[in-house]
């Protein structure tokens, strides 16, 4: 039997704030682009850096954890599927764009408060399970 495989996992910067609007029918989707960078040595010693632009789109309560945790700047773990869009606009000029649809999250970096949110059974509650606790600066004592 063949089978294919759509799973995409990046590593970014959030270019912007999560943008949050509703369908029509109630359902919750977020919106967001993050910045990718990757460097290499070329032959000669010179260090060279390319940065790779993703539409995020997130659905459903992992839309919402988006909207409320995340921030522009931000670094964030992204899992999920490409999707390809096509439409039309307003004078028929036609438009395709390549979209990440995300199923997991993860907040990096500096937070503290890192959350993080899978799709599944974390996420059906609509509660984020807290992350590991990073270095503190204050002792209990």
């Amino acid at each position: 039997m063949s089978r294919g495989l759509n799973k995409v996992m990046i590593i970014g910067h959030l270019g912007h704030d999560p943008e949050m609007r509703y369908t029509p029918s109630g359902k919750p989707v977020t919106t967001f682009n993050m910045a990718v960078s990757r460097s290499w040595n070329s032959g000669d010693g010179e260090r060279h850096t390319e940065t790779e632009w993703f539409n995020i789109v997130a659905w459903g309560n992992l839309a919402e954890i988006c909207k409320q945790y995340l921030n522009k700047g931000q670094q964030v773990y992204v899992e999920g599927r490409l999707q390809t869009r096509r439409w039309d606009d307003k004078e028929g000029v036609k438009h395709t764009t390549v979209e990440l649809v995300a199923n997991e999250m993860m907040m990096l970096g500096e937070r503290r408060e890192a959350q993080h949110a899978v799709a599944g059974e974390e996420l059906a509650a609509g509660e984020p399970v807290e992350g590991p606790a990073e270095n503190e600066d204050e002792f209990p004592f």
